[in-house]
């Protein structure tokens, strides 16, 4: 796989990383953007944390952070959902100084459908919170990505980020859940948020399901998105959301033979 693995982070849950695999990790220098779950927070021990961390700290691979999502609202218009939301984000907060990730991914968690008619509470709520969460960012020396996902047009994104108007908070572009939930064009995505621009996650679909498939085998418009990617003074970092190993080592072999990024 060559160099092309110095430019990129690859999605693996938290749960993948011990025995062989993480040892293959190592071996193979894969920067690892570490997904966490309930479970994972609810059951690890610090200790196990520490040894992971160390791990990888000493094969000076860098890390990132993928905060768990499901059933998660932290623009919440209910305060109890806030308050868990809340409590879950920080479980992943607390682990930032072990691992020294470069970033922590986060879901802003909009649906259209969801907060009909409360958009002005979900943003007030939402603006609250994530400043809490940037100071915090600040004080960790790590930076927080608020990833797309449902959000038909960047504009809720937008406001969000405008309002927090923060060095410590960036915005983390998902090529797939572009591909299947906003009908705006790529280009007003990239106009609109690409000052914010600090991660991409990488991955494909047929632009009806999240399949997670490798780049290039679904309807995702890559070229474009890299050509902007190639003008961007600040390059964000680039993560494989690869589902399983085939599809991984399908993406890697399609990123170096088109060179999409520039890769000698």
């Amino acid at each position: 796989m060559g160099d092309i693995l110095d430019y990129l982070q690859v999605h693996i849950p938290f749960g993948m990383l011990h025995g062989d695999f993480l040892d293959r990790i190592v071996e193979e220098k894969i920067s690892p953007e570490i997904g966490f779950n309930c479970a994972v927070l609810d059951t690890t021990k610090r200790d196990r944390f520490q040894e992971v961390a160390e791990r990888l700290g000493y094969a000076g691979l860098k890390v990132t952070f993928h905060a768990p999502f499901m059933d998660l609202r932290p623009g919440a218009i209910d305060p109890r959902i806030r308050e868990v939301s809340r409590d879950r984000l920080l479980q992943v907060f607390d682990l930032v100084p072990l691992f020294r990730p470069l970033r922590v991914v986060c879901h802003p968690s909009f649906d259209s459908r969801y907060y009909l008619s409360t958009e002005g509470q979900w943003l007030e709520n939402s603006l609250a919170l994530w400043q809490s969460f940037a100071a915090l960012a600040e004080e960790l020396n790590t930076m927080i990505v608020l990833e797309n996902v449902y959000e038909e047009t960047p504009r809720q994104l937008l406001t969000l980020l405008r309002g927090l108007n923060s060095r410590t908070v960036g915005f983390c572009f998902d090529t797939g859940h572009y591909n299947v939930f906003s009908g705006c064009p790529l280009e007003v995505w990239l106009k609109e948020l690409g000052g914010y621009l600090a991660e991409v996650h990488l991955h494909d679909n047929d632009g009806c399901r999240d399949l997670h498939l490798p780049v290039g085998e679904g309807t995702f418009p890559f070229e474009p998105l890299f050509c902007f990617l190639r003008e961007c003074i600040q390059k964000p970092i680039l993560t494989l959301e690869a589902h399983s190993e085939p599809h991984f080592l399908k993406t890697v072999e399609t990123l170096q033979k088109n060179r999409l990024f520039g890769l000698a």
